[in-house]
């Protein structure tokens, strides 16, 4: 299991050098690059959306898990742990900048949060490696992790630190799963599953080029629903 790790370790030395560098980094530097890092993400989205076996399926499953993540407040909730993040962690270390209003923190962490912990690449990535060997996707990840967890810090301080933790929870976790999960999916599971973290990736790329913001972590329960609503439109609409 290389993959989790270095995704990690990228998340936790880019944190800490941009919060230590703080406003020592220019302020164009801080505002151009979040655009690249949102183009970055539409880029991986689209690459991933490419590979659609069957759009409906895919939109079925984004539709209905975004429904549910709205009735169970996945957001909100999220953005009440990272307040209670933030807090803890300003006690600890003085905040990167501490006139960030708090609503914006909250915005742009729930943002880097998908992107870091939830996002189709770091799943499918962490799935791959667990089945294959193979930790190529998660490396590209963790360059565009990297950097991301830099810039962001200069603003949020060392709470994106704090977001390796569940990253590697999550990536180990379906690492030490895959063997058990991916005999039981087919190649078009895969590519719909991969489409539908592709279109959250997009969402998740014009949230953090401040774009639109999109509600991204309300749309994640529809990565659990990706594979079983392909193989249910397999079996019976397709023939």
């Amino acid at each position: 299991m290389i993959g989790p790790f270095v995704n990690g370790a990228s998340v936790i030395v880019g944190s800490l050098t941009g919060a230590a560098a703080g406003n020592r980094i220019s302020e164009n530097l801080r505002t151009k690059m979040p655009l690249v890092f949102g183009v970055s993400s539409m880029g991986l989205g689209i690459a991933m959306i490419v590979k659609v076996k069957y759009l409906p399926a895919v939109i079925l499953s984004l539709l209905v898990g975004t429904m549910i993540g709205e009735l169970l407040h996945l957001e909100d909730a999220i953005m009440k742990l990272a307040g209670k993040t933030r807090g803890f962690i300003d006690r600890i270390a003085k905040p990167a900048d501490a006139n960030l209003p708090h609503d914006e923190f909250l915005s742009k962490f729930v943002a880097i949060l998908v992107l870091f912990c939830a996002s189709g690449t770091g799943i499918f990535g962490a799935m791959n490696e667990g089945m294959t060997g193979d930790s190529s996707l998660l490396m590209v990840k963790s360059f565009l992790d990297l950097f991301t967890a830099a810039i962001f810090a200069t603003a949020l301080g060392f709470s994106v630190a704090t977001l390796a933790v569940p990253q590697f929870i999550i990536q180990s976790s379906l690492f030490l799963l895959a063997t058990r999960i991916l005999p039981m999916t087919s190649p078009v599971m895969i590519a719909d599953f991969s489409a539908c973290g592709g279109l959250i990736m997009v969402a998740t790329g014009f949230r953090i080029a401040g774009i639109k913001p999109f509600a991204v972590a309300n749309m994640l329960p529809a990565l659990f629903l990706a594979m079983p609503v392909t193989a249910l439109w397999v079996r019976f609409f397709v023939h």
